[in-house]
């Protein structure tokens, strides 16, 4: 019986995995903290799954479930301990390390203005952008309206490029 119950679990809610985790790895900005995140959600989804059988869309329920316990983190006082990760330059043959310093640093400059954006526009840049979430996911995902999305990604597409291009002098 209990692997029964494991077998529909896993084709209830597992399906939705790679979703989830843009969703997490968008709003926490770390690896470590969103996997932590996601298997806090599945063991509380898995110790209520007999009360959530009759979820109407268990893909909706799920994506609230980690919105909300992506917030609950980013209030604790756990959030704030993680240093960021380190980036990596990946080299490539073709290029000189003048280039990849010059790109590494470019991509730095862009995810310092992303940064300093309101949250709106930085939730909706970093599902966009960073989590290549669809306009409809991020719909979804923030419970904002389709115009909505779109006039925030370009509200912020166009700050960092009159912020990056002030800072290049260019």
């Amino acid at each position: 019986m209990e692997k029964v119950e494991a077998d529909r679990f896993k084709q209830q809610f597992f399906s939705f995995h790679p979703k989830l985790y843009r969703i997490a790895m968008a709003m926490v900005g770390n690896k470590n903290d969103a996997e932590d995140i996601l298997q806090d959600a599945y063991y509380k989804l898995w110790n209520k799954r007999m009360e959530l059988q009759d979820i109407q869309n268990p893909e909706a329920f799920s994506v609230t479930l980690i919105k909300n316990m992506c917030l609950d983190f980013l209030r604790s006082p756990r959030a704030n301990r993680h240093e960021k990760e380190l980036e990596t330059v990946h080299i490539s043959y073709e290029s000189s390390p003048d280039v990849d310093l010059e790109r590494a640093e470019d991509v730095r400059i862009v995810k310092q203005l992303i940064e300093k954006l309101p949250e709106k526009q930085k939730l909706v840049i970093k599902l966009c952008g960073l989590e290549e979430c669809s306009l409809a996911e991020v719909e979804e995902i923030t419970n904002f309206s389709g115009t909505n999305v779109r006039t925030l990604l370009f509200r912020a597409r166009k700050t960092i490029k009159e912020q990056y291009l002030k800072i290049k002098g260019t």
